[in-house]
């Protein structure tokens, strides 16, 4: 009998990436349609010679091959050695087969990378011209391009990588949660207070300076735009732009090293990994978490015709979503150019692989998954048990860290607000839109004797949007947590340019205005753009208190607040809604005293105390509407009120004129006695006019204390009428546009 024909290794995978060990590095990479696979080691060369590239470049073939996944042990390989893989195999663009030895790959699995991207053609792995110049139009499924890359993309790095300091990690209950959303970058580069060599770094971040003003703010949890290492656009590139965000991923384990100072920069990719690594420890030891925005939904690479710098020359057809067609076209339901194929296990792995490795290796507290819909798509679009969601629950590191979904894309079926369900939480734009509608676009409509909308959704949202979160097995289980409340986010207007501007005004991106949402639900209180105080006293007033009710609606609704970092201060981008371009002062927090920024702050700081001390603002589950155990005075926990005092009838909540809303919420009962918590009482004017409110009258007789109100410049404001105490059938005078928050003991 002859001998079977030698082919792939019928074992177990060997864990993905290049590893250290002692004689050398374990190597494994998944290439599953190529023919055979190169380890491309760089060692410093010669550089005497001006104009050679000062490295040398030596091949290892990797010999052994299972299930898709090319491994071997390379010896005498030093941490901090460069290394890049090549790969041979079929090239046949048509068919979404694209390996080019003539680029040098960058590992999908590397935790560290060092070099810049060129933008140079030979970098996009086919032919776009002639050596005679003469272009080659539409051969993006045609020639293969073969000139070498290695001088021209980022190189991976051998990495031992470091323990991470032993910090207890802050665990803060989803009731109790502040999210502050935050860019490395931005919020530090500015400060005045912190060391010139730490701005714009993760040490920045973590320094107490940053730390100690986080904490006095009132927030819990940092989330902050990506740090997995990424590049620019191309066509930013052209334009003299850059890629602000970071949602242009190119390695989903290694940090973004321009964030690292320039010590950690010299001491290689491991003195970044300690850097940020202490950020963490930093915000842990002051009881702040961390939760990353990562994007797993699509690459750097671009479109069908993008660069070939990783996975294209991997395995195009495996990581990639494909749209069936001859030639082979990338599906696009991200509006990147690509799409990660979640239908593939590998793209699975991945994705697992790189969250565990930041929650155990930088000690991360959660992640915010950018375009979540994306990552639950199979071959028959977006289902909840996709394996991966399922992953996250049960898996015995990720479903220990808190996971917040972006729950949409811009494919079939893209809007899936309310459907991951639990754990998971989730943006609610519904809220965001909801409460821009109230309080800028309806406001807006009614200034120009329009019809505007009531309060029914409002108080939806108000009470943790149960109409979206509460379907779940067994019903309501998520809990009002699920809903991560927001008004302005990185992407769009900040809460200053809501009351400044009607429309975008992006024309630094360079692109004549076209790109950004359109739809901001904005009110520019009858001026565009920004106003002279002293020239336009009245409109500043009406903006500076638009911006109040915004943020005093986000930080008293039930649901999880998420904040835009620099709201607090009022910050601008001068009417640009879609920022990612700009690395400057357009998106840079600024930092000097002003006497209404600093009036913002301290309100925010006020309302953010108010929610932490204040039990009936902090609910984990739902409202039942009725009364809680051992509740003396019979109360519903949670209760509406027209302006006479008495329950919103049926027919006020379906009154698009009904624009004046009592909010009552039961405190909790810990003792149930003398300890009970207090109760809260929300009171909304969204009217032109000033309204005059009857308090609700209840069974018991309970005096009721204003704490804030919109009306105020800042919290000390109202010093003189805080122990003013209101009974049940008082009337209270509101201004037009604004809101006021109460409360009482709870028996009497």
């Amino acid at each position: 009998m002859s001998a079977l024909p030698a082919g792939p290794l019928r074992v177990p995978l060997p864990p993905l990436g290049v590893r250290p060990r002692e004689g050398g590095i374990d190597v494994a990479v998944h290439a599953a349609y190529a023919t055979s696979v190169d380890v491309c080691l760089l060692f410093p060369g010669d550089k005497a010679e001006e104009g050679r590239w000062p490295y040398e470049e030596v091949r290892h073939p990797l010999t052994a091959s299972s299930y898709g996944v090319w491994w071997g042990f390379i010896p005498d390989v030093p941490v901090g050695t460069r290394y890049g893989f090549r790969v041979h195999g079929e090239w046949n663009p048509r068919l979404g087969l694209r390996h080019n030895p003539a680029k040098l790959l960058v590992d999908p699995y590397a935790r560290g990378l060092v070099g810049e991207l060129s933008y140079d053609e030979s970098t996009y792995g086919y032919m776009m011209k002639f050596a005679d110049g003469h272009r080659l139009d539409g051969n993006i499924h045609g020639l293969a391009d073969p000139r070498d890359t290695a001088p021209l993309v980022p190189h991976g790095v051998v990495v031992d990588v470091p323990d991470a300091p032993v910090v207890a990690r802050p665990h803060v209950p989803w009731a109790q949660t502040v999210v502050y959303e935050a860019h490395v970058r931005g919020v530090t580069m500015r400060h005045p207070d912190l060391p010139p060599q730490l701005r714009g770094t993760y040490a920045g971040l973590g320094h107490e300076v940053m730390v100690s003003y986080l904490k006095d703010l009132g927030v819990t949890t940092v989330e902050l735009l990506p740090i997995q290492a990424f590049v620019s656009e191309p066509h930013l590139i052209e334009k003299g732009l850059t890629n602000y965000w970071g949602y242009n991923t190119l390695g989903f384990f290694a940090p973004h090293a321009d964030y690292a100072t320039a010590a950690a920069k010299e001491a290689g990719p491991d003195g970044v990994i300690r850097e940020v690594q202490e950020m963490v420890a930093s915000l842990h030891r002051a009881g702040l978490e961390v939760i990353l925005d990562v994007v797993y939904n699509h690459t750097c690479e671009g479109g069908t015709g993008g660069q070939h710098l990783s996975w294209r020359g991997l395995d195009a057809p495996g990581y990639y979503l494909h749209d069936g067609s001859t030639p082979a076209q990338f599906a696009d339901v991200t509006g990147c150019g690509n799409t990660l194929d979640f239908t593939h296990p590998r793209v699975v792995q991945l994705a697992l692989d790189s969250m565990r490795y930041w929650v155990t290796t930088f000690g991360v507290d959660g992640f915010r998954l950018d375009l979540a819909v994306t990552l639950g798509r199979d071959s028959a679009g977006f289902t909840p048990d996709h394996p991966f969601l399922v992953a996250l629950r049960t898996d015995p590191v990720l479903s220990q860290v808190k996971i917040i979904a972006e729950p949409w894309d811009v494919g079939p079926g893209g809007w899936q607000t309310g459907n991951f369900g639990a754990p998971f939480a989730e943006w609610n734009d519904r809220y965001r839109n909801c409460v821009r509608g109230f309080w800028l676009s309806d406001a807006r409509s009614l200034s120009h004797g329009h019809h505007a909308g009531g309060v029914r959704e409002l108080a939806t949202r108000l009470a943790g949007s149960a109409d979206l979160f509460g379907h779940s097995d067994p019903p309501l289980m998520r809990g009002a947590v699920a809903s991560v409340n927001f008004v302005t986010a990185h992407d769009g207007f900040t809460v200053a340019d809501l009351v400044a501007y009607d429309h975008k005004h992006n024309e630094k991106n360079g692109e004549n205005n076209r790109d950004g949402n359109n739809d901001n639900q904005s009110w520019n209180h009858g001026v565009e753009g920004p106003v002279d105080p002293d020239d336009a006293h009245v409109i500043a007033s009406l903006r500076r208190r638009s911006m109040r009710n915004l943020l005093g609606t986000l930080l008293l609704s039930a649901g999880t607040p998420m904040l835009t970092a620099g709201d607090e201060r009022g910050r601008t981008q001068h009417g640009n809604n879609n920022a990612y371009c700009q690395d400057n002062e357009v998106s840079w927090l600024e930092w000097e005293p002003n006497q209404w920024r600093d009036d913002l702050h301290a309100t925010v700081r006020h309302l953010l105390s108010m929610r932490a001390q204040l039990p009936a603002l902090r609910i984990d589950g739902f409202f039942s509407g009725g009364p809680l155990a051992h509740d003396d005075d019979h109360q519903p926990d949670l209760g509406w009120y027209s302006s006479d005092g008495t329950p919103l009838r049926h027919e006020q909540w379906h009154d698009p004129g009904t624009r004046v809303v009592q909010m009552f919420r039961r405190g909790r009962i810990p003792g149930y006695g003398p300890d009970t918590d207090p109760h809260v009482l929300v009171i909304i004017n969204g009217t032109l006019d000033s309204a005059a409110v009857t308090l609700p009258v209840h069974n018991t007789e309970r005096r009721w204390k204003l704490q804030w109100s919109s009306e105020w410049e800042s919290p000390t404001s109202g010093d003189d009428t805080r122990e003013e105490a209101h009974g049940p059938g008082d009337n209270v005078v509101l201004e037009a546009l604004s809101l006021a928050v109460y409360t009482a003991d709870a028996l009497g």
